[in-house]
């Protein structure tokens, strides 16, 4: 195969895995849509909408035992979830999944949420079929790079993955700890399509000392650690929220915050070494005269970041605002990454 044909196979891959990561990010946003308005149960069926490939938009639309039997649905589903986590040694997890009867509660109707929980399924779907596309170009460099062919088949494997596992994040009925793992498997895509994208573009020398390359990577390394654990926290945070939501109601929403406990501080806090490494970043990067505006980018989305942050914790954590917030800490990792990519992975062309 000549260079020309490899290089359009790789052209083609590093468009579309750029396309399937903007979508990826456009899933986590309209995701983040999904819970901040509390239509994680909007469609109690999976992969079906209430029983539909296309949702009704009234009650009467749906059979008038519709509780029970979604309920009944999702407890023979949750039973063999169940089975799993005790496979793997988790009894403790099975048991709170199968003890909790508040789990199994249906939800009243509402049109509104349930086609936004389609809309977000929905572009599950489409991400499904970008993912797919990706796979097959990856496939088609095997012989010039068996790790980009394997890191192709593994996203659609993780995308296969987390679309069975998002059935079970609603069969649970939004089990915190279901929706947190499904936040951080999706973080696992991003960082795999980051990678395709990289390694399929065109070579960027980076005159560099490797002594100055290594201390950069570290603080890379650190930033996206100390930024996954922001996440983390932030997750923690969003649970404590959904619990005071569920007790306040929504009309009490100002006075959310006030009733946040360790998890919101300790998230407050790391704000500040998330600022403060960003800003070493951009002092070393700028003294070894390697600035560049994906560095620019990046420090933007952390201050965005840090100002939705301020705002909901000042504002009465506006529903519009937490997508933001969230999308805005995945974009973080994302970027990150791809800065750490460029000081570190050699590229074929």
């Amino acid at each position: 195969m000549t260079e020309k044909d490899t290089n359009k196979k790789m052209g083609l891959l590093h468009r579309f895995s750029l396309i399937t990561l903007v979508a990826i990010y456009v899933l986590i946003l309209v995701g983040g849509i999904v819970r901040s308005t509390g239509s994680g149960m909007g469609c109690p069926d999976w992969p079906k909408c209430m029983g539909r490939w296309i949702p009704p938009t009234e009650e009467s639309q749906l059979p008038a035992n519709y509780k029970e039997y979604y309920s009944g649905k999702r407890a023979e589903k949750n039973l063999k979830f169940a089975g799993y986590l005790r496979a793997f040694g988790f009894d403790e997890s099975a048991d709170r999944i199968l003890n909790d009867e508040s789990i199994l509660i249906e939800s009243d109707f509402n049109k509104y949420k349930t086609w936004v929980e389609y809309i977000n399924r929905l572009t599950g779907v489409v991400i499904g079929f970008c993912i797919l596309i990706t796979c097959f170009f990856s496939l088609r460099l095997f012989k010039e790079s068996k790790t980009i062919a394997i890191l192709g088949v593994l996203s659609l494997v993780l995308t296969v993955f987390q679309a069975w596992f998002g059935s079970i994040v609603v069969s649970t009925n939004l089990v915190p700890w279901t929706i947190t793992i499904h936040m951080f498997l999706a973080i696992l895509m991003v960082a795999f399509l980051v990678y395709l994208y990289f390694v399929s573009g065109k070579r960027v020398n980076i005159n560099l000392a490797d002594n100055s390359r290594t201390k950069l990577k570290a603080i890379l390394v650190a930033c996206m650690v100390i930024g996954v654990v922001q996440i983390f926290l932030g997750t923690q945070v969003r649970e404590a929220i959904d619990l005071i939501a569920a007790q306040m109601g929504t009309a009490n929403r100002h006075n959310w915050i006030g009733e946040l406990g360790m998890e919101f501080i300790v998230h407050r806090t790391f704000s500040w070494l998330v600022l403060i490494l960003h800003g070493l970043l951009l002092f070393y990067m700028m003294k070894k005269n390697v600035i560049s505006k994906l560095v620019y980018a990046l420090l933007g989305v952390v201050f965005l970041s840090i100002f939705t942050g301020i705002v909901m914790a000042y504002f009465g954590i506006p529903a519009s605002v937490q997508p933001v917030h969230l999308l805005l800490g995945t974009l973080i990792f994302g970027l990150e990454f791809l800065l750490f990519l460029q000081f570190s992975v050699k590229r074929g062309h």
